[in-house]
């Protein structure tokens, strides 16, 4: 192994995906967004940095967003080793940590359901964030942020400057009575400094080791933002 593989190795970030499965009592199925996935791995990939997949229950969750129309999806979607990957994610109760220089929590609306009060995902973020790790996070993985809190008690959002799916996009799509809550509006009542932008318009915010996206079309950018970070740690190493 090469100096710059192995450097590249102390980068890995561990991507994790909902295992619900279903839009509350619609009965529609949901998932992880397939492009909130693949987007943002193509960003690390190109960088060379590694991820590894997690879930909140292990094993092969399921997948909404499947456009394979989208060149990046497909390239990913018909790649054997990323589809095994997939089949065998980690749970996430059973993932060491300290394995990892950064987390990235992906969307889709299953992640509103499962990320929320979950105390895996409270811990990993906190276990990655507390030795200087990046936290990233795009449309509806920032629900994974709303319930962690710090070692003094306060939320992990409170006075930091994120984006999310907004309010408005959820009654876009009309499943704004369908969530649990409105994504947006809870986290600023835990005290986030939310930036909307128009539906569907590209949105990151990097506050610190703080990555977040606010819709599909900002997956790329949140990859790319946490790449930065990953790689500027590494130099500065």
């Amino acid at each position: 192994m090469n100096g710059e593989h192995r450097e590249r190795q102390h980068l890995q970030v561990l991507f994790v995906l909902t295992s619900h499965a279903k839009k509350g009592s619609t009965g529609e199925p949901t998932g992880f967004y397939l492009g909130e996935v693949t987007h943002p791995l193509a960003e690390l990939h190109a960088a060379g940095i590694p991820v590894e997949f997690a879930s909140i229950q292990g094993g092969e969750p399921p997948v909404d967003g499947l456009d394979l129309t989208d060149e990046i999806n497909a390239r990913y979607w018909n790649d054997r080793d990323f589809r095994d990957a997939l089949r065998h994610t980690q749970r996430l109760g059973d993932v060491d940590a300290s394995k990892y220089a950064a987390v990235f929590f992906a969307g889709g609306h299953g992640a509103m359901w499962d990320f929320p009060g979950n105390p895996d995902v409270q811990k990993v973020t906190r276990d990655i964030h507390d030795v200087g790790g990046v936290v990233g996070a795009v449309c509806h993985g920032p629900a994974a942020l709303v319930d962690v809190k710090l070692g003094d008690g306060t939320y992990f959002v409170a006075g930091k400057n994120l984006s999310a799916f907004t309010d408005e996009e959820e009654r876009a799509v009309q499943l704004d009575r369908v969530v649990p809550f409105l994504l947006a509006s809870t986290l600023k009542q835990r005290g986030a400094l939310h930036h909307p932008v128009p539906n569907w318009t590209a949105k990151v915010v990097v506050d610190g080791r703080l990555v977040t996206g606010q819709n599909p079309q900002s997956a790329a950018g949140v990859g790319a933002a946490m790449r930065h970070l990953l790689l500027a740690r590494s130099r500065q190493a």
